[in-house]
């Protein structure tokens, strides 16, 4: 082990997700808010969404609304090197091995007073492979408590099956609580200061409400993958050719022998309409959930 204890470890394989509270130091949080401010910047530019910003509903030129920054890594240097660094890699290989291979990575904003919710899912559910030594490594960069809309999972859920997440059978990446018989009061909301850094397995049933605080939530998602996990067909995961995939290698030795594991797979196939962000997908869905700012009737 580099980074967790054999109890974290125990901990994680038990109930599908980790915290580890004020992980990083101030200089990388001072750092982070900086590039997100330089980032966030193109939005004044922007009338929808594109490929670097995803906006809110709400979101106007003059008062720019961003719900996330899409590929940081592919758009910043520092969140690129954070992502490669033993802060992140160090926990992500004590779960996953020393061979290590990149999904993608996103920063979801969730501003004071607006920031959009995210329904429950499970990642595995877009993106379905041969094993599921898959996670989230989710990097807090505000400190995050009940009010600004925390990640939540229901722990143990990694064991289960993947959910249905289809409407009138197409795909749009939403989990009906009722329906798979779960009760919100049993998830646990993954709170902490900044710089904590949250790990969540993807087979675990997670997601997190509106902020309607006066304060922001801005958590930077990296995704990533034992290498010897190779995609099923009819996955949303882009495999373009060996050579691409293997350029996402973030340490580590890449293999062409896929790991083959007798776990719960859906094909998130047909795709929606909208096939875009997990927000306009999940727009798409008709299941209760977390409350959207326009459900709520506040002040937009």
């Amino acid at each position: 082990m580099e980074f967790l204890n054999a109890q974290q470890v125990n901990r994680y394989r038990e109930d599908g997700y980790l915290v580890l509270e004020a992980h990083l130091p101030q200089g990388i949080i001072d750092q982070a808010h900086a590039e997100i401010a330089r980032l966030s910047a193109h939005a004044e530019k922007l009338v929808e969404s594109d490929e670097l910003i995803d906006v809110e509903q709400s979101h106007t030129p003059e008062a720019p609304r961003i719900r996330r920054i899409k590929r940081p890594d592919l758009q910043s240097e520092f969140f690129n090197s954070l992502m490669r660094s033993e802060h992140i890699l160090g926990p992500a290989r004590d779960l996953l091995g020393p061979n290590i291979r990149m999904h993608t990575a996103k920063l979801n904003m969730k501003k004071a007073e607006y920031g959009a919710p995210v329904q429950w899912h499970q990642d595995f559910a877009f993106y379905p492979h041969t094993n599921d030594d898959v996670l989230a490594i989710g990097v807090v960069f505000d400190d995050i408590n009940m009010e600004n809309g925390p990640l939540q999972v229901f722990p143990g859920s990694h064991k289960g099956p993947i959910l249905d997440h289809h409407d009138d059978g197409v795909f749009t990446g939403a989990v009906d609580l009722a329906t798979a018989g779960l009760n919100i009061d049993d998830a646990t909301s993954l709170t902490g200061p900044a710089g904590t850094i949250t790990i969540h397995h993807a087979r675990t049933l997670h997601g997190s409400a509106l902020n309607q605080s006066q304060r922001d939530r801005q958590m930077l998602f990296y995704e990533m993958m034992a290498a010897d996990a190779f995609p099923v067909m009819g996955a949303m995961t882009r495999f373009e050719s060996i050579e691409q995939y293997d350029e996402l290698m973030l340490c580590g030795e890449p293999t062409k022998q896929p790991r083959l594991a007798e776990i719960p797979v859906r094909i998130p196939q047909p795709q929606p309409a909208m096939a875009g962000s997990i927000y306009e997908i999940q727009a798409q869905s008709g299941k209760a959930g977390y409350a959207t700012l326009e459900e709520t009737g506040q002040k937009i």
